[in-house]
């Protein structure tokens, strides 16, 4: 269906506005929407109006009767007028329902039904008014809503900034604790470590010299160590600071500044007991009986941190704990080594038989005063050559070996073999000392026989070199070590010794090493005693001596003594 009107003033565009609202309505559009309509439809056709001209208004419903379908309504000017040239406006609307079009779109003059367009037109801005109350009241609704909302919001970013804050100081103290903790295993890591360094030694003059630098630069920037002992200053007279005699005097850390410390445990001096410059931390090396001397530290910065202070105060006594250790060990040592030498025999001076001796003491640890060698005649005329080792070490191994000498030459003024003179020695010590032992090898040589008449305890084998520079181990079943619980008669053993042989007895400090065992150092010691040609030993026996134990020696720790005693027959 398709109805038109046309236009040339305002009752014509009235008519055509409530014709288009009646046919809507007969469609059953909804009145909202209908309002929006004729509203768009008046607002277009009084333009049309203000610009002049004739205008026509198209009605077009698509669809027939009982079906639903779209009212296009279209304001176009008519040809040939003077609004030819405008542009048509066009709009659709959706249509529900089905209505009879002819009638719905008569418009008559009557009053009757131009009021009763009026009275629906108001009904329809009454419905829109409505609605637009209820949006109203609904926006209102949302407003506040919005509000609480809106402070709900508020407050939950006042809880999350409260929130982040807290969070952030426990982060800031949690990153406190954690330097404060790295810190604290830091300084302990330190402080093992400089305690292994300093105790891994026991020569007090390599403390003292790696002492400054375990701390210099981190903790300190300069290091003095005063050391004393009773009879004053060890070192040439120096000065001192004030605040490093008054730690002497007190036998507590002082510091001195030109402000206080607060170190714990520290008492703080004023500047005139330093060079005011210079802020200095004097700490005593305590002991047991007396301080051994003062450890005078300079910042490496203006100050020290008090935990700082801490440690250094108690590696200080440690350092202290390791000199005086240091310092009696080198005291028992030099007891030792002078007792031990005093007790090895001069060798004595045999026609027809040489003999060198070397002594090595050890040069780490207190491994002093268990080897020893001797030689000595029997009345008989016999030539006896011992060689042993004490287990145990010090003084009182010293003092040990010392006995058992004295003990072998008493038994040997009463004539007996080597095995007769071990066998008797084993006796003795064992109720001597029960719980030390000894091992030994004795070798006798009787002028004008070609015969060597040898015993070992417990020993390496002795090593006989004949003159054709063949080296052969004298490695004929030994007794067991001497003083052990157990009843033994040690077997004497031969060997022939020609003129020009050379018998190389020697204790496990020279062959011995932790990491091969005694074989291969027994088997380098038999090249090196068979790489000497037979003059070398005939003439210089002693330099053969030292040309033995220089390569034997090179790759030992030297943590044993060593002992080394040749006997060469003249060609």
């Amino acid at each position: 269906m398709t109805r038109s009107w046309r236009i040339t003033g305002a009752v014509d565009a009235a008519r055509a506005r409530i014709a288009t609202a009646r046919l809507a309505a007969a469609y059953g559009v909804p009145a909202l929407e209908r309002t929006r309509l004729t509203t768009a439809l008046s607002a277009q056709l009084g333009q049309c109006l203000t610009k002049g001209g004739t205008w026509r208004l198209t009605l077009d419903a698509t669809a027939a009767p009982a079906e639903e379908g779209l009212l296009h309504i279209a304001v176009s000017p008519e040809p040939g007028t003077a609004s030819a040239a405008q542009p048509p406006w066009r709009t659709t609307v959706r249509c529900p329902e089905a209505a009879d079009p002819a009638g719905a779109a008569m418009v008559a003059d009557d009053p009757a039904v131009l009021a009763e367009a009026l009275l629906g037109a108001d009904e329809d801005t009454a419905l829109v008014l409505e609605r637009l109350a209820q949006q109203e009241e609904l926006v209102a609704f949302h407003r506040e809503e919005l509000h609480q909302t809106n402070q709900g919001v508020l407050a939950l970013h006042a809880e999350l900034d409260a929130a982040g804050r807290a969070q952030r100081e426990a982060f800031a103290a949690e990153r406190r604790a954690r330097t404060e903790a790295e810190s604290a295993r830091r300084r302990l890591t330190f402080l093992a470590d400089a305690s292994a360094v300093l105790t891994a030694s026991l020569n007090h003059d390599e403390i003292v010299r790696r002492l400054p630098e375990l701390l210099v630069p981190e903790y300190a920037r300069a290091v003095d160590i005063w050391l004393f002992d009773g009879d004053g200053d060890r070192r040439a007279p120096a000065p001192h600071p004030a605040a490093a005699v008054l730690a002497a005097r007190t036998g507590r850390p002082q510091y001195a500044a030109g402000h206080p410390g607060g170190l714990p445990g520290v008492d703080d001096q004023p500047p005139s007991a330093l060079d005011p410059g210079r802020p200095l931390l004097c700490i005593p090396l305590p002991t047991r009986r007396a301080p051994l001397g003062v450890l005078t530290l300079s910042p490496p910065g203006d100050r020290w941190d008090p935990d700082d202070a801490v440690m250094l105060i108690e590696l200080t006594r440690r350092a202290s704990i390791a000199i005086d250790n240091a310092r009696r060990f080198e005291h028992n040592r030099d007891i030792a080594e002078t007792l031990q030498r005093a007790l090895l025999t001069d060798l004595p001076t045999t026609p027809g038989l040489s003999l060198a001796a070397r002594y090595l003491p050890a040069t780490h640890g207190l491994n002093i005063g268990g080897d020893w060698y001797d030689a000595f005649r029997q009345p008989d005329g016999s030539l006896i050559t011992v060689i042993g080792d004490v287990t145990g070490h010090g003084l009182h191994a010293a003092v040990m070996m010392s006995q058992l000498r004295t003990a072998l030459r008493a038994y040997a003024v009463d004539g007996g073999s080597p095995g007769q003179l071990l066998t008797r020695l084993h006796t003795f010590l064992h109720h001597l000392q029960p719980d030390l032992y000894a091992t030994a090898v004795i070798a006798r040589f009787r002028p004008g026989d070609p015969t060597l008449t040898w015993a070992a305890a417990g020993h390496p084998p002795p090593v006989l070199r004949t003159p054709d520079g063949r080296v052969r181990t004298l490695d004929a079943k030994p007794g067991a070590m001497l003083g052990i619980p157990l009843r033994q008669e040690i077997a004497d053993h031969t060997a022939p010794l020609a003129p020009g042989s050379t018998l190389a007895l020697y204790t496990d400090g020279l062959v011995e090493r932790r990491a091969q065992g005694i074989d291969p150092g027994i088997e380098r010691l038999s090249d090196a005693l068979g790489a000497f040609g037979p003059a070398e030993l005939e003439n210089d026996l002693e330099g053969s001596a030292d040309r033995i134990l220089t390569p034997l020696l090179s790759d030992s720790e030297r943590d044993d003594d060593v002992c080394l005693l040749l006997c060469h027959l003249a060609a």
